[in-house]
């Protein structure tokens, strides 16, 4: 029941969303030329389904190689700050301003420093926009770790890394996938935005732009809810490995 209601649930959700959006259309009258509809989205895909599989393909491994490179680079990073004190109040300040900084702003520079190298940057900037919340949360999830763990494990000989894969790594685990969560979105949101502003033909960024320059508002929403579909799935690509590795976290139903 919980199984169905899980899938059930999220999927309602959805198609009253569609529904919503097509009844604004039709009430407001709009023609497809201002405002597409969910109805005429299945003719974008049946004529385009190739360019969507092949640029679909494209947008997913580099968001998912900027993504792993932001797991492993902001795992190490929130290890450094979560177990120095002097590393957190030097390395905050550093990451708040850089994220503060409009990504937008980044790919021309990105564009300029590596010419031509076009899954390069896209990749990058993925790692750039997801890394953030995954340091954050390991940081703040090691430097509230019990000091009566670590002086436990230390007087019994313990290294710092098996204070964390013993004790700190279960610990922050609920805090990392809820990042992880986050990551995933922001990821996405970095490829496209190299795959729009810096287009290259690549990726369902290239195709949306495609369908802006040709005015053909059917085909730019369906790239968008191409985005959104790859971004549920990845989401729920997290949600599996939280309940397989954290699922001891999660609460019951009340």
């Amino acid at each position: 029941m919980d199984s169905l209601q899980t899938i059930a649930v999220p999927l309602a959700a959805i198609l009253a969303f569609l529904g919503l959006w097509e009844a604004i259309v039709w009430a407001n009258g709009w023609p497809n030329y201002v405002m597409a509809s969910p109805s005429d989205l299945p003719e974008a895909y049946a004529r385009f389904w190739n360019l969507f599989l092949i640029m679909g393909w494209q947008t997913l491994w580099r968001t998912v190689l900027g993504l792993a490179i932001a797991v492993v680079f902001g795992t190490l990073l929130g290890m450094i700050m979560g177990f120095s004190k002097l590393a957190r109040e030097a390395l905050y300040p550093l990451l708040l301003g850089f994220n503060a900084i409009p990504k937008a702003t980044l790919v021309p520079v990105l564009a300029l420093l590596f010419i031509g190298q076009h899954d390069f940057n896209t990749v990058l900037m993925a790692f750039l926009i997801s890394f953030f919340p995954i340091a954050v949360s390991v940081g703040i999830g090691l430097s509230t770790l019990e000091p009566e763990y670590r002086d436990i494990l230390r007087a019994l000989g313990a290294s710092r890394f098996t204070i964390f894969r013993k004790i700190a790594l279960p610990k922050t685990l609920p805090e990392f996938f809820g990042a992880l969560k986050v990551a995933v979105t922001l990821a996405f949101i970095g490829t496209n935005l190299v795959e729009i502003v810096s287009p290259h033909g690549r990726g369902l960024g290239a195709l949306f732009k495609s369908g802006e320059t040709n005015g053909d508002y059917p085909l730019m929403f369906a790239v968008l809810i191409a985005l959104a579909f790859l971004g549920i799935v990845l989401y729920y690509a997290v949600v599996a490995l939280e309940r397989i590795f954290a699922g001891w976290a999660e609460r019951p139903a009340s």
